[in-house]
């Protein structure tokens, strides 16, 4: 079972590359993947960039260059409402594109991809975490407009900028994906951008903290969907 880690920003991939044995850089379709091992199992993560694209290439790369059998996305991530706290970790359970936009020419709802017929596509699961639903979009910024769609249409409790591609790539590439946030700040307590900076400290020892017990939780899960495949 050879897992993969996907996530855009050096800054995020540090928790989980501090705790690996024996690290190894390289780069890779232009991008840098550590290699080493965590829980005693070999392992890669691929720092593929921010945005959307450069998320769904991290995860084609680990599927189809480093033959990953499960993924793992995680990082820092905004919360829409105040059922979360800064710092706090959540496993994702479902995961959308909020920019995407078919609507005139299929009359779906926004959000849903042409090759679905949902906006929520969803990801596999692992480990006690709380469950919540990632909105994914193109966009870092303070605006009302995607508040109000994002909260009051999607009903979304988390927004990122690579999750809900992650997931569409990963699906296309029949593998499972399993998602984890760190909440960096929460919608409605001031500048997003400040808070941001000034909580992703206490994300990163929160994802130091935890990457052994997520790696684990997923190993474990994706051996059981593994083996139940195969029956």
């Amino acid at each position: 079972m050879h897992i993969c880690f996907v996530i855009a920003m050096k800054s995020e991939a540090a928790p989980i590359t501090d705790r690996m044995q024996d690290v190894q850089e390289n780069m890779l379709c232009g991008r840098a993947v550590y290699g080493g091992r965590l829980c005693d199992e070999e392992t890669h993560v691929i720092v593929c960039g921010v945005g959307k694209v450069n998320a769904a290439c991290g995860a084609q790369i680990a599927a189809d260059l480093l033959g990953a059998d499960a993924i793992i996305n995680i990082g820092f991530a905004g919360a829409l409402n105040n059922s979360m706290e800064v710092g706090g970790i959540y496993a994702i359970e479902y995961a959308c594109q909020y920019d995407f936009d078919l609507v005139q020419l299929n009359g779906t709802p926004m959000g849903t991809l042409n090759e679905f017929e949902d906006r929520w596509l969803p990801l596999a699961v692992a480990g006690g975490y709380q469950r919540k639903k990632l909105a994914t979009g193109d966009r870092f910024n303070d605006d009302a407009g995607d508040f109000k769609m994002l909260t009051e249409d999607f009903c979304a409790d988390i927004r990122d900028m690579e999750g809900g591609a992650i997931a569409q790539a990963c699906i296309h590439a029949g593998k499972p994906l399993y998602s984890f946030k760190a909440v960096s700040d929460i919608a409605g307590s001031g500048s997003t951008t400040e808070q941001y900076l000034g909580n992703i400290k206490k994300c990163a020892e929160n994802i130091r903290a935890h990457a052994e017990d997520i790696f684990r939780h997923v190993k474990q899960d994706a051996l059981r969907h593994a083996g139940t495949e195969a029956l």
